[in-house]
């Protein structure tokens, strides 16, 4: 069936209309999204093809039908990005306002059935009957209160196809320069939702979708309108997108997700070229303080705090000289300055000295995991290098952060850091915790606090007591009221404090003492405070210290020894401190000599280096080029191998889906077989997890065997079953022997009363109904005639019309006898003379298919003629070439001997016999010295000039046959002779007159071999045309041997000349 005819938009505008007047709003929807996603709107102007749109997204919100939408809108941004942005950006800003309108709406509604509800329930009269069964089952079942259940019912569809809606306008929108405005504007707005409505999983499935966006966008960066992560306004509407996610991810207590919004916070800080706002890196700050602090590592939220504090100071110092705008700073007033400055030094001194994370032992806090979580937290921080706690404390003291912070504050870090008083430092510390429980936001360090206050009591414990009490310890550690640690809390701080180093406490429950180790080969670090695995402070201590420890005294014991010799020796011996001088002196002045030579090679190294770098920077210009064009060439194969990756993927998947379908049939066909296996008595107990096992034969079998124990079963039941009742019914009738007589007599009796009575009943009834038959009878009577009458009409009546419809039925069987019969001969004549044609054309198709054979026969018989005559033609035209290339090869064979002859002849001096020469007449003779032949020499133009009169002169005049007669020609040259092939005499033509005279001269032997040799050669005869070559073959084959002519000039081979002498 073709597609339906392409319509205009303002047509299909018009006829959606007309469906939404008629309440096919469907019918209209479908109509548009038809439209819009056809190949031909792709042409179509976007002026009218908007209100098309516009009305798609209205009527797919309505019928919330979000995959409509979203497939409409991706074809509609293909078809206008390249034309008109800003029709995509109502299109995009319509459908999500009508998303959120709808939402709206669903939540006033729910508000109006809740309001309702509550209503209904204040005006129930009945108070014991206010809880139904149903609503106490559907309370026990849900667990939810009515509101809730009235949110899910209502508002819950709308929220999601809100939360749909911005997922598609996001994938619609990403990677597109020109709508990265919009892009980012809707990443917002998406926040803002979740934030609203308390979304924690579609923010956490919002912050991923953004993510996969930018690294998309950073694949995919060479298309067309791709957007510039590289571009500063791009890059800085991204960090206002991820600070507000941060902000959200903080406001909805969703740490990790907070934490990963940090580090793509500071990913994008990296690729700026732009410096970041001072007010978006304070909110930065203060958000890594909150996700710090939650996380409970209190040195790195000490660090953001110090980070904050200084951000604020350099705003307020940039603010006050008037260099930057005081929109783009934090606000830095002096209260703000204090509460950071108090925060700083809270957080630091909250700093627990002791680690309090779950570690086997000292070794493993600083294994290569936590290095690198350090690394990565340093680097979020912006820090060259890790926080430390005593760094901390120096920066904060640099900063004069005491002076700005609360007075309690400043009190507990000289309490805590400079003060030496062990045995009152809770009693002091004890007012100013109350008041910082007092403040909401600095409650949350009393816990850290309680820890460092502990870990300085037991520090400056060991520096006075060898042993204390555990009962005075436990009087010393006394906190405010809502903040008191237990005797259990404190053995556990000590216990974890031996096991990360930073003490050396043994404790002895039988007395209740604490004994701090003294021991000089302990080790050192648990001995001073300051020191450990676990601990955040330097290895020098902070504590204020009385005196030294025995192992420290015998460790160091070495070093103070050297430092007495050295200054006995400087005392003692005053030659020491001479050499020293002079020493000093001769380096000087090697230096002073060397000055001018040293600053030359300085000089020269320097140009050196200049110039090194110079090579350098060219070798490593050229070494970028290459790896550029490697790494272009590396990306292209990248990408090939990444398509071809995909595509096995893909395929693998499909296999894989295919394979989990088939296991999943399989796996569900299993459990409806294990399932009726459980059925029963005999139920057999498979685990579900382990169906691998298992095949359908093997539970088939388990399943007969089942079976046939069920049945076993039964049988045993109803043979234990049958045995049991017949001994109970031989009991029975045991007993019941004994009772027959007397019942049988009493139910006798109780049978004749019965019968007297039913005998009584039944003649009253008979005798009533009696009398009333008789009476219907009288009634009846009076009737008779006219239902004999009656009776008799509709007899008649009926008899008429039965005999009527007879004779119509016999008349109609007597037609359809007839036709039947015309039928069945027509019929008959009909498969006749289909019979006869069948046989007419069965007896044509034989006599063809035998007429076709002897044709093909005689065709055969001509074709086997024919083949027979051009095989003898083949073969007789063989034996001709064979006979010719015989020839052939003696003709050459001729002119090669005689082509020999003559150059032996033109080697040897010619001989003078005079016997042999025919002398001729003295006026026939030329004048002058003899002409003699030399090899290899031409005639002269007089030689041929009289050859050729000679010869002109001894021919008949009239005759066409040269005559011998006259003097014979001189043999040319084998240069002059024309080449090819010797002339044959060809079948049907006269020889020539070369022929003619060798004939003649056949017999003559007047001639000797020197005369021969001495008289001239006549030039030989032009080679035979191929058209005559094959016919002179069979005349000379026919002749008998070939003899030599004998004729001046013409060569005879060695053979037949000794068969001719």
């Amino acid at each position: 069936m073709p597609p339906p005819p392409h319509q205009k938009p303002e047509n299909v505008l018009k006829r959606a209309q007309e469906l939404i007047g008629v309440t096919q709003t469907p019918a209209a929807l479908n109509l548009l999204h038809d439209h819009i996603t056809s190949k031909r709107s792709r042409n179509v102007p976007i002026a009218s093809l908007e209100p098309v749109m516009l009305l798609l997204v209205e009527l797919s919100v309505e019928q919330k039908k979000g995959k409509l939408a979203k497939d409409a809108l991706y074809s509609y941004k293909n078809i206008a990005q390249n034309s008109n942005i800003s029709t995509i950006e109502l299109v995009l800003k319509k459908f999500i306002e009508l998303a959120a309108e709808k939402v709206t709406e669903a939540q006033k509604r729910a508000d109006e059935l809740q309001s309702s509800i509550e209503a209904t329930a204040t005006a129930i009269d009945d108070l014991d009957a206010s809880e139904t069964p149903e609503s106490i089952l559907l309370a026990t079942v849900s667990g939810e209160q009515s509101r809730d259940r009235t949110e899910r019912a209502v508002v819950t569809p709308w929220l999601k196809f809100l939360w749909e809606a911005y997922r598609t306008v996001l994938d619609i929108l990403r990677n597109n320069a020109r709508l990265e405005t919009l892009y980012q504007s809707t990443a917002m707005q998406a926040f803002d939702f979740c934030l609203k409505y308390q979304r924690k999983t579609e923010f956490r499935r919002l912050c991923e979708l953004l993510r996969n966006h930018v690294q998309t966008a950073a694949k995919y960066s060479s298309q067309m309108h791709a957007i510039n992560l590289n571009d500063p306004d791009t890059l800085q509407r991204h960090l206002e997108t991820r600070f507000q996610q941060l902000n959200v991810a903080v406001e909805l207590e969703l740490w990790q997700e907070a934490f990963r919004s940090v580090e793509d916070i500071h990913t994008l800080l990296n690729l700026s070229k732009r410096p970041p706002k001072n007010i978006m890196m304070a909110n930065y700050y203060e958000k890594l303080t909150r996700i710090f602090l939650v996380g409970e590592n209190y040195l790195f939220h000490a660090a953001a705090w110090s980070r904050y504090y200084s951000l604020l100071r350099q705003s307020a110092a940039l603010v006050a000289t008037g260099q930057t705008k005081k929109a783009d700073n934090p606000s830095a007033t002096d209260a703000d300055l204090q509460k950071a400055a108090s925060f700083v030094l809270l957080s630091a001194l909250s700093i627990p000295v002791i680690s309090t994370s779950r570690s086997r032992g000292a070794m493993v806090d600083f294994d290569e995991a936590k290095k690198n979580k350090n690394s990565r937290l340093t680097h979020l921080l912006g820090m060259s290098t890790a926080p430390t706690r005593a760094g901390l404390f120096r920066d904060a003291l640099s900063k004069s952060l005491l002076k700005r912070a609360r007075p309690e504050i400043r009190d507990l870090y000289n309490i805590l850091e400079v003060d030496f008083h062990p045995l009152s430092i809770c009693q002091k510390i004890s007012p100013i915790l109350t008041k910082i429980g007092a403040d909401a936001e600095m409650e949350k360090y009393i816990l850290p606090l309680q820890q460092v206050i502990l870990t300085r009591l037991f520090q400056q414990l060991s520096q006075v007591y060898e042993s204390v009490d555990l009962a005075f310890v436990e009087s010393l550690a006394q906190f405010p009221d809502p903040f008191q640690i237990t005797l259990g809390t404190i053995e556990k701080f000590i216990m974890n404090g031996n096991k990360k180093g930073d003490l050396s406490i043994r404790m002895d429950h039988a007395t209740g003492i604490l004994n701090f180790d003294k021991d000089v080969f302990s080790s050192s670090k648990a001995v001073h405070a300051g020191s450990a695995a676990g601990s955040s402070e330097s290895p020098i201590g902070s504590v204020q210290r009385l005196q030294s420890t025995p192992s420290e005294i015998v460790r160091s014991q070495l070093a103070r020894l050297t430092t007495t010799l050295y200054t006995t020796c400087f005392y003692i011996d005053p030659s020491h401190r001479q050499r020293q001088l002079e020493a000093q002196q001769a380096a000087l002045a090697r230096a002073k000599a060397g000055a001018e030579q040293e600053q030359r090679e300085t000089l020269a190294r320097k140009e050196v280096i200049q110039k090194r770098k110079e090579e350098a920077s060219e070798l490593q210009a050229k070494r970028e080029n290459e790896k550029a064009r490697q790494k272009r060439l590396q990306e292209q194969a990248l990408a090939e191998a990444e398509e071809r990756r995909l595509a096995q993927e893909q395929k693998e998947r499909e296999e894989k889906r295919l394979k989990d379908e088939r296991d999943r049939v399989r796996k569900e066909e299993l459990k409806k077989q294990i399932a009726d296996l459980k059925i029963g008595p005999n139920a057999i107990d498979i685990d579900l997890e382990n169906l691998d096992e298992y095949d359908s034969n093997r539970l088939r079998a388990m399943k007969l065997a089942q079976l046939e124990r069920e049945k076993n079963d039964i049988n045993e039941k109803l043979r234990i079953t049958g045995k049991r009742i017949d001994h109970l019914e031989r009991a029975f009738r045991k007993e019941e022997i004994k009772k027959l007589p007397e019942d049988y007599a009493k139910q006798s009796e109780r049978d004749l009363a019965a019968y007297e009575e039913v005998k009584a009943e039944t003649l009253k009834e008979a005798k009533e109904k009696h009398k009333e038959s008789v009476e219907l009878k009288h009634r009846l009577s009076r009737l008779m005639p006219f239902y004999e009458s009656f009776r008799k009409s509709l007899h008649d009546r009926r008899r008429d019309e039965f005999e009527k419809r007879q004779r119509d039925a016999e008349r109609e069987l007597e037609k359809q006898i007839t036709a039947r019969k015309k039928e069945y001969r027509e019929r008959k004549l009909r498969e006749k003379r289909e019979r006869e044609e069948k046989e007419r054309a069965l007896r044509e198709a034989e006599e063809r298919a035998e007429k076709e054979k002897q044709e093909q026969e005689k065709r055969a018989e001509q074709r086997r003629i024919e083949s027979a005559r051009q095989k003898e033609q083949r073969e007789k035209e063989r034996q001709e070439a064979l006979e010719k290339a015989a020839l052939q090869a003696r003709r050459e064979e001729e002119a090669m001997a005689r082509k020999q002859a003559e150059k032996e002849k033109e080697r040897l001096p010619p001989r003078r016999e005079a016997d042999a020469m025919d002398r001729t007449a003295s006026n026939d003779r030329p004048l002058g010295a003899p002409r003699v032949n030399i090899a290899g020499l031409k005639p002269s133009w007089r030689d041929r000039d009289t050859s050729k009169n000679a010869t002109a002169g001894s021919t008949p005049t009239g005759s066409g046959i040269p005559s011998r007669t006259g003097t014979p020609l001189e043999r040319t040259d084998s240069n002059e002779r024309p080449s090819g092939a010797p002339r044959l005499n060809l079948a049907g033509k006269q020889p020539s007159w070369r022929e003619r005279q060798a004939a003649k001269a056949q017999g003559a032997a007047g001639a000797s071999t020197d005369s021969r040799d001495a008289a001239p050669v006549p030039a030989p005869a032009p080679a035979p045309t191929p058209a005559q070559a094959p016919a002179q073959v069979p005349a000379q084959a026919s002749g008998g041997p070939l003899k030599p002519s004998g004729a001046p000039g013409k060569y005879v081979p060695r053979h037949l000349r000794d068969k001719q002498g």
